[in-house]
């Protein structure tokens, strides 16, 4: 784990790894999303709708994934004092913040024709908006703690509310089973899936390309995190000459 803790070390790798997880994630998705749209066909009770899930789906599990990731990031630069730890942190929260903004949107378009109401303060939607939130709060720590933090990255206090807000994660997951809710239940769990084969196959296509351009963008971030905190040590090695 250690030996990516030099930035040059880690960089040398990042540097092809974003490209080969970016354009082969945005194809996936586009192919993914024109097979949803155009080969599957209507769902027998919630008509063309349905095909909102290829992309709700995946969002939805980005925006959790996204904070199960900076929980563990917290976890290293907490534990292990890991170097990149924090700028990981920091990468993954925007993304994040983004899919689990698209998720809430795209379950409220899906949500009024198949509800009547664009909103319901059920334990599954009331849940990830609190996420949403929690990214907020995050991004806020971050920026405010990473002119004091080593590396730029975010300060303990930060990675603490990382830690804490991942408390959320199972809520998130468990509350169709817990509250009685208009949310449906799991539809795909370890024992399999209530969605028709018809419709499920293009969702491997976009849950695949998602997480492949989510992996692309947090590495773009750490490299921009990176060479920010390079010019500024410059900038103040300058100043102090």
């Amino acid at each position: 784990m250690h030996r990516f803790a030099n930035p040059a070390r880690f960089l040398k790798i990042a540097r092809p790894l974003t490209g080969w997880l970016f354009w082969p994630g945005l194809l996936l998705l586009l192919a993914g999303c024109a097979c949803g749209l155009f080969l599957t066909p209507a769902d027998y009770l919630q008509g063309q709708t349905v095909r909102i899930l290829y992309i709700h789906v995946p969002a939805a599990w980005l925006g959790m994934g996204g904070w199960s990731g900076i929980a563990i990031a917290a976890l290293m630069q907490l534990v292990w004092k890991h170097p990149l730890a924090a700028v990981a942190g920091r990468a993954i929260a925007a993304p994040g913040a983004l899919f689990t903004a698209i998720c809430l949107m795209t379950g409220s378009i899906w949500g009024r024709p198949t509800w009547g109401t664009w909103w319901e303060w059920d334990g599954r939607m009331t849940s990830m908006l609190v996420l949403f939130f929690l990214y907020l709060g995050y991004i806020a720590l971050g920026n405010a703690s990473a002119r004091q933090a080593q590396q730029g990255g975010v300060s303990n206090v930060t990675a603490i509310f990382g830690l804490v807000g991942a408390i959320n994660i199972p809520i998130i997951n468990r509350s169709v089973v817990w509250w009685n809710s208009l949310h449906q239940g799991p539809s795909i769990t370890l024992r399999g899936s209530s969605i028709d084969g018809s419709l499920l196959w293009p969702l491997g296509l976009t849950l695949l390309g998602f997480t492949l351009l989510f992996g692309g963008l947090v590495l773009m971030r750490m490299r921009a995190i990176l060479a920010q905190n390079k010019v500024e040590a410059r900038m103040q090695r300058l100043a102090r000459g």
